[in-house]
């Protein structure tokens, strides 16, 4: 390991590792350093590893498109193998209910339609048809346990639904994470662990390198922040915090595993569910449980933590909360006296759309704000970054003139000014995890 690098990437979780496999692969040095042990030991070790392709803007539609066939392709993509072995895209279908909130899915209808993507209108009736243990009837909006008609249907039925057959969940985000460090390790990239970056270091307003809180520094004229919850203490070291419009935050999150119904095959039948009637998301989980997360509706209290290292870790009401609303739809679903599940840290922009984007320091760059929305997107994510460093390094005024990305497997340019860090606040962004 030596003291001087094409570019550093500050953390390893399944997004830094993406973009040290796609920079190693235009021959990049580059160096990915994290504070825990091991890749994807972050956010990234909790995450619901969700595959699905319904987003709230077209360029989000986009390019979850695109990073379904890289999952789908995964073997290939890596260009090596695991001894550890390769993580598994599991298809179980997404329903997606109509809401006031959502519009109806009209645009994401018409998103869906204009990629070539399969889906299907279902009614109440073919719901219950298809998926015999759903409950159709109209619960929202949603409400907290101590409201007097918590529970209680509101009258009628589901606006109706929508089905995305390809639609599902990666098996193991930890092993996924390896998978694309054994990828970048195989194209020369390296990665220091069990440290922690205490200053970018900075001249004529450019990067120069990062010193890390044993003394250790190691110089680059590319510095890459994708340091999940901890992006926006990155950004502040880096003094580029004050230059951007939309900012990051971390924020509190549980998921919540319950028992299926009984009697019923749920992890090889169930489809994932977004239901924003209940206010919250749902997929099949190993031993045929339930995970249960909360899609963020306006009666719950969003926690965001002033620090990542230091936060409640137990599970709250929330947790009985999120499996009481899912038993409003899933029909027998039971509630366990043992809360299980996870409780972690998303990073959430402003309007819950990522960033991926130079800063105003020159070879400082940021895929941050990802909101526990982009796994599914990770392999995108790392070929567009790598994209936008190179021209940006080549002289391109990203700024002035936002990049069109070319996406691998979809016929279409993504505007990367959808992601920057000067945008406005985005209206047609959901405000939740759904993006």
């Amino acid at each position: 390991m030596t003291g001087k690098y094409d570019a550093i990437i500050i953390g390893a979780g399944i997004i830094g590792c993406c973009i040290a496999f796609e920079l190693s692969k235009k021959g990049y040095k580059t160096l990915n350093v994290d504070k825990l042990a091991a890749a994807g030991h972050g956010s990234t070790s909790n995450s619901c590893a969700v595959i699905r392709l319904h987003y709230s803007t077209p360029d989000g539609v986009a390019m979850a498109r695109d990073g379904f066939f890289y999952w789908l392709d995964w073997e290939n993509y890596l260009e090596v193998s695991d001894p550890s072995g390769l993580a598994k895209y599991m298809n179980a279908g997404c329903l997606v209910t109509k809401t006031e909130k959502n519009q109806y899915l009209k645009h994401v209808m018409e998103s869906l339609a204009a990629l070539d993507v399969k889906y299907e209108e279902l009614t109440p009736d073919e719901v219950e048809k298809k998926f015999p243990y759903i409950d159709t009837r109209k619960y929202g909006p949603p409400k907290l346990p101590d409201h007097p008609d918590f529970g209680q249907p509101t009258g009628g039925r589901l606006d109706g639904a929508v089905f995305i057959p390809e639609s599902g969940y990666i098996s193991d985000p930890i092993l996924s994470t390896h998978n694309v460090q054994v990828a970048a390790d195989a194209k020369g990239a390296e990665f220091l662990f069990n440290t922690t970056v205490v200053e970018i270091r900075r001249k004529n307003n450019r990067v120069v390198g990062i010193t890390l809180e044993e003394g250790t520094a190691f110089d680059a004229q590319i510095v890459i922040n994708v340091a999940g919850p901890h992006s926006y203490i990155i950004n502040r070291m880096a003094g580029v915090e004050q230059g951007m419009k939309i900012k990051t935050r971390p924020l509190r999150q549980e998921v919540a595993h319950a028992p299926a119904p009984e009697g019923i095959n749920y992890e090889g039948t169930a489809p994932l569910i977004s239901d924003g009637d209940i206010g919250c998301y749902s997929r099949p989980e190993v031993g045929n449980h339930v995970l249960i997360g909360s899609e963020d509706p306006d009666c719950d209290t969003l926690e965001y933590v002033d620090d990542p290292d230091n936060y409640n870790q137990n599970f709250t009401e929330q947790w009985k909360t999120q499996v009481m609303r899912e038993a409003q739809r899933i029909i027998g679903l039971r509630i366990p006296n043992t809360m299980q599940g996870v409780v972690d840290l998303y990073d959430c922009t402003d309007d819950w759309l990522p960033i991926y984007d130079r800063s105003g320091l020159d070879g400082f760059y940021m895929a941050v704000g990802t909101s526990g929305n982009q796994y599914k997107n990770a392999p995108v994510a790392g070929a567009l970054m790598a994209y936008l460093i190179e021209k940006v390094e080549a002289g391109h005024d990203h700024d002035r003139d936002p990049l069109q990305y070319p996406l691998k497997y979809v016929n279409r340019r993504l505007n990367l000014a959808t992601f920057s860090r000067l945008r406005e606040i985005n209206l047609d962004s959901s405000f939740s995890v759904i993006g």
